[in-house]
């Protein structure tokens, strides 16, 4: 009897050590990380740069008694108005569209056919009131635009976020400095994207031609999130 108490004593020591040894620090184990501390700014960054594309439409409309008939008169005042256009120094011509619809008088009856076409060029501004002369006299009787444009529309954009960054960081270093931190490296960068450049005002003199346009300044802009850590 006195053997097998001693027996079973150092059994349930020996389930003692091995559980004080293996089992896992459970207490330690459900701290959580600590995160470092960190701040996040938003910064704005703008380029202003003069345009230097114009896009623009020239169409004609032309009626006649038969759909056949205007629709053979629109195709050769086309024809004329976009070699007007080349030889003016438009450029990526392309048809925008075309139509045909009958009109009708006073009564409602059908007076006649209507056709329509247009075409859109890109050209440098400089070259858009030549566009605009040439297509006139060649015939064309829809006129709009120009769109403007810069055609390092991406390069400025690239150069506006670097300016972004630059104001996110300003930033924080004001927000740092007021509660005695300083800022460390950033941890993430969310980019907010492009807005359509937009005009500011008329910084150029209207030219001697007939058909004069003024381009102005267009500010591009971009907006970034930047979190920085703190130290």
């Amino acid at each position: 009897m006195k053997r097998l108490l001693l027996l079973t004593a150092a059994g349930l020591t020996v389930v003692a050590l091995a559980g004080a040894v293996g089992l896992p620090d459970l207490a330690g184990a459900q701290d959580p990380a600590q995160t470092p501390d960190s701040i996040t700014v938003s910064g704005v960054g703008t380029i202003d740069a003069v345009p230097n594309e114009a896009q623009m439409s020239f169409g004609a409309e032309t009626r006649r008694p038969t759909a056949q008939a205007a629709v053979a008169a629109n195709a050769d005042a086309m024809r004329r108005i976009i070699n007007a256009l080349r030889q003016a120094g438009g450029r990526e011509l392309a048809t925008q569209w075309v139509s045909v619809y009958p009109y009708t008088d006073q009564n409602g009856q059908v007076d006649g056919y209507s056709a329509s076409n247009s075409v859109s060029a890109v050209s440098d501004v400089g070259d858009a009131p030549a566009l605009i002369d040439a297509a006139a006299e060649a015939g064309a009787n829809q006129i709009s635009g120009p769109g403007l444009s810069s055609s390092n529309a991406e390069a400025l954009y690239r150069q506006a976020l670097g300016k972004a960054v630059d104001e996110a960081r300003l930033r924080a270093e004001v927000l740092a400095k007021a509660a005695g931190r300083s800022l460390g490296s950033i941890t993430a960068i969310v980019e907010g994207g492009a807005d359509e450049p937009m005009p500011l005002y008329d910084r150029a003199q209207a030219a001697d031609a007939p058909t004069p346009i003024v381009p102005g300044e267009q500010e591009t802009s971009a907006t970034v999130s930047v979190t920085f850590s703190l130290r």
